[in-house]
């Protein structure tokens, strides 16, 4: 889907922002871009819409050099959310919707429909905020305008630079879970940028962390939980523990139908009812937003208590 070829970045002529990156992005995959300040992922992320031109190297969308494209061509099948909210503050919540597809002509009842869709995926009800100005939404109600804007004409791709970190942790908890519900929904292409581990392994299929505009390790977040490649990944994502024992980085797909029969838990619960419900089951269902998403079992579980058992022997 989305192709590096030996990408790398200079602005000075002397120093890589970005060095040699060479990974590729699956269609429909949520990849999160992640690393401390200056690391190149931001960087990263507007070189695919050629925000921010290449050094050297090349970067394929659908093995197609992102050069060859017409830039209105590429970016069109781009959406695009920054961390500032950016609505235009004397347009309507609709007009700041259709802004994509007028561009490409859509009809107007085409757009009328697709903005009444968008709003509701949102869980904004469209006759009431679809005339309303930005200024009249809380900060949350305008940044779920901002990601549905970016999917108004049905991007491939949706690149997402810390959208939510300007946002008050209940806020952005709820809006995590709105997108990773959206994504289920729409299954599109997801690169997404953050400074916070927690919310990477909460969102991401993958992690890529960066350092110095390398990449350190990428990989699913058990991969990166349990086998962390550096000191450095294991100082970035800190000492793990049962406590906070993620489970979306611990559970594996639905296989049968008989999945959906067990036991269920919900993605958010506590370390407690994750032990309780493992104790009385070997196997239980994930659940988010009343959808079994995966699935939890007691041996993944025996396996990461006992490499924190040893990990803290170790140590001791």
């Amino acid at each position: 889907m989305i192709k590096f070829e030996d990408v790398s970045k200079s602005y000075d002529g002397k120093t890589n922002v970005v060095d040699s990156l060479d990974f590729e992005i699956e269609e429909g995959e949520f990849l999160v871009l992640i690393g401390p300040s200056g690391c190149g992922k931001t960087t990263t992320l507007k070189m695919i819409n050629r925000l921010i031109p290449l050094t050297t190297g090349t970067i394929r969308i659908h093995d197609k050099k992102i050069s060859d494209y017409a830039i209105h061509e590429l970016r069109w099948q781009i959406g695009y959310v920054l961390q500032q909210i950016a609505l235009f503050p004397h347009m309507t919540i609709e007009e700041n919707i259709s802004i994509v597809p007028e561009l490409k002509q859509w009809k107007k009842d085409r757009i009328h429909d697709r903005v009444t869709e968008l709003l509701d995926m949102a869980g904004l009800d469209p006759e009431t905020y679809r005339k309303r100005m930005p200024s009249e939404l809380s900060g949350g109600q305008q940044q779920r305008v901002g990601v549905v804007r970016a999917l108004a004409a049905d991007p491939d791709i949706v690149l997402m630079d810390e959208p939510f970190s300007a946002l008050d942790p209940i806020s952005r908890s709820k809006l995590q879970e709105d997108l990773l519900h959206l994504q289920r929904t729409i299954k599109k292409t997801i690169v997404f940028v953050t400074h916070d581990i927690q919310e990477a392994l909460k969102l991401g299929d993958r992690i890529c962390i960066m350092k110095d505009g390398k990449i350190e390790q990428l990989g699913t977040p058990e991969e990166i939980l349990t086998t962390p490649s550096s000191p450095f990944v294991q100082e970035f994502i800190g000492p793990q523990g049962p406590q906070p024992f993620v489970i979306r980085a611990h559970m594996k797909p639905i296989l049968t139908s008989k999945d959906l029969n067990i036991p269920k838990i919900s993605i958010e619960a506590g370390w407690s009812v994750v032990l309780d419900a493992l104790l009385v089951a070997d196997l239980v269902a994930v659940e988010s937003d009343n959808q079994i998403v995966g699935t939890l079992s007691r041996k993944t579980l025996l396996t990461f208590l006992a490499k924190h058992e040893k990990e803290r022997t170790a140590t001791a």
